[in-house]
């Protein structure tokens, strides 16, 4: 592999806070130093790259994304904010113009939508399947909540599809529990006739934003063992030029020997879960919780969400993969369900033994609702917290979605990302894409403004639980992934950012801790109104993933 130099910028290493300059070689970071040393390597390497001014850093890991499913959204007719859909009447306006221009291409396949969220729209109500038969001509078509765990669908789609005798079917279209997970099946073998295609999208969007590896939460709604299997194949190896794909299943085993089978099923499988979900969503109403939805009626049916796995099961699980010398991991939201998560974890303990299910650094994902007895738990039991800080940017505050369905006293203690940090609990950051897009400095952002200021933490924390923490959530951290320093992997991007930081707007410098006197490394300032940080390049054990810098 040739070796390149880059030079003339800002390093981002702890091991150097002062670096201007280093050289990749065989994959990893072969010298670091300023630029007025640069004159002792220029002689021995192939190529020079002018960074004029840019940050290099470790590259970010998305610690929770569905990548298959990001193609498909990619694709799909766009119903989110971002794309102007702020009303229920201009999400129907979009669905028929795109069902207009789909019918002109003669297509078959149904029509797929993703990302509405009717909490922020002024109907506070998603579209019925009667409006989609109207103004779609009677179409096939699938419209995914944006939290994917909720959809509607219209009559021709309920009907194909057999959702409408399963639970969780309603009159209208919308679709939760087993007759939404029906329609995913339907749509995902759809997506999986052009797996290729979808999944190389995906991918090339996550190294755009400087991701270097993403922690894939499979589940069988989604995606067959053979897609799983092949997509870790496909970008097992660097050479690949594609971002590492970490695999998670979310298949819940009962004994040692079912965990081992799914092992040897899919190899280099990380983990069993992950999005084996202990319950649903807060926004589609489904997260398990111990009072009811403050948005709906005392009496209403499943007031309080749905627990989708007990405490024994969550314990049978965690012996098993642990036994099995695996990674259990869970998706969990509600207190409810964070209850039961306790329950079980702490039941395995007592069978296994503390130290044996510490040692497995089993996961929970989502973890947005956690008490103190919850936190101590965590600690006790060596779990770690893989979070999306996007969510409090998007459903937090005063105004926002969790505290319409929670009520403002419930809401203000979502996302507690401080008190985990506090505790000592890993910190992993990820997106979970679709839900939300691809945005590693978003993240960073909503950490360091979380809508409760007790809750924000350090940009110096959040970015090391973007970057480093996602590679030690996977067990990969003894590699030295996710810093720059002599023989790491050269995993890294390259930014061109409005400025760098010394100390956070309100004059904290401990918030940032980027003070180069101090001989901390430098990180991009963020903040409402500043440009975010725009990546120039991506690399993968050397290997260039994404590259406008020339």
């Amino acid at each position: 592999m040739a070796s390149t130099l880059y030079r003339n910028g800002v390093v981002h290493s702890s091991s150097d806070p002062f670096a201007e300059a280093l050289v990749v070689a065989d994959g990893q970071v072969a010298w670091l130093g300023s630029e007025g040393t640069v004159h002792t390597v220029l002689d021995g390497v192939d190529e020079v790259v002018d960074l004029d001014g840019a940050l290099v850093t470790p590259a970010f890991v998305d610690a929770h994304a569905h990548v298959l499913q990001t193609g498909v959204a990619l694709d799909a007719v766009d119903l989110s904010s971002a794309a102007g859909v702020t009303s229920l009447a201009t999400a129907l306006d979009a669905v028929a113009q795109a069902a207009t221009r789909a019918r002109g291409l003669g297509a078959t396949a149904p029509l797929v939508g993703h990302g509405w969220d009717e909490s922020a729209w002024p109907e506070q109500r998603p579209p019925t399947r009667e409006e989609l038969d109207r103004a779609t001509g009677g179409a096939p078509v699938h419209l995914q909540r944006t939290d994917v765990h909720s959809a509607v669908v219209s009559s021709s789609f309920a009907r194909v599809a057999g959702c409408e005798d399963l639970p969780g079917w309603r009159d209208d279209g919308l679709l939760t529990g087993a007759a939404h997970h029906r329609a995913l099946e339907v749509v995902a073998a759809v997506a999986r006739e052009h797996r290729d295609r979808h999944e190389a999208a995906a991918l090339r969007a996550a190294a755009a934003a400087g991701i270097a590896s993403l922690h894939e939460q499979s589940t069988a709604e989604l995606d067959d063992l053979a897609g799983l299997a092949a997509l870790l194949d496909r970008t097992r190896d660097a050479a690949s030029g594609l971002p590492l794909v970490v695999g998670y299943r979310a298949e819940l085993c009962t004994t040692e020997d079912e965990a081992r089978e799914l092992l040897a099923a899919v190899p280099g499988l990380t983990g069993i879960g992950g999005d084996l979900c202990v319950d649903g969503s807060l926004g589609s109403r489904t997260a398990a919780l111990r009072a009811p939805y403050a948005d709906l009626s005392a009496g209403a049916a499943d007031a309080r969400g749905t627990l989708r796995l007990t405490a024994e099961d969550v314990a049978a699980h965690v012996v098993a993969v642990t036994r099995a010398r695996s990674q259990a991991a869970f998706h969990v939201i509600g207190d409810r369900a964070m209850d039961e998560v306790v329950a079980g974890l702490r039941a395995a303990a007592d069978q296994e033994g503390v130290a044996a299910v510490g040692a497995g650094r089993h996961r929970l994902e989502h973890a947005e609702m956690v008490d103190a007895p919850a936190l101590a738990a965590m600690v006790l039991l060596g779990l770690v917290a893989s979070v999306q800080p996007a969510f409090d940017a998007r459903w937090g505050g005063a105004d926002g979605m969790y505290a319409r369905r929670l009520g403002a006293g419930r809401a203000e203690a979502m996302n507690p990302l401080a008190d985990l940090a506090a505790a000592g609990v890993p910190l992993a950051f990820g997106s979970d894409a679709p839900v939300t897009p691809f945005d590693p400095w978003g993240a960073v952002l909503a950490a360091i403004s979380h809508h409760d200021p007790g809750q924000r933490i350090s940009a110096r924390a959040a970015f090391r639980a973007h970057t480093r923490g996602g590679w030690r959530a996977a067990g990969l951290d003894h590699t030295g992934a996710g810093e720059i320093r002599l023989g790491a992997p050269a995993s890294l991007a390259v930014w061109r950012a409005a400025s760098l930081a010394v100390q956070a707007p309100d004059g904290r410098l401990a918030a940032w801790s980027t003070d180069p006197r101090a001989g901390t490394p430098l990180l991009p300032e963020l903040g409402e109104g500043i440009a975010r940080p725009v990546c120039l390049r991506t690399l993968r054990d050397g290997v260039v993933l994404h590259d406008v810098l020339g």
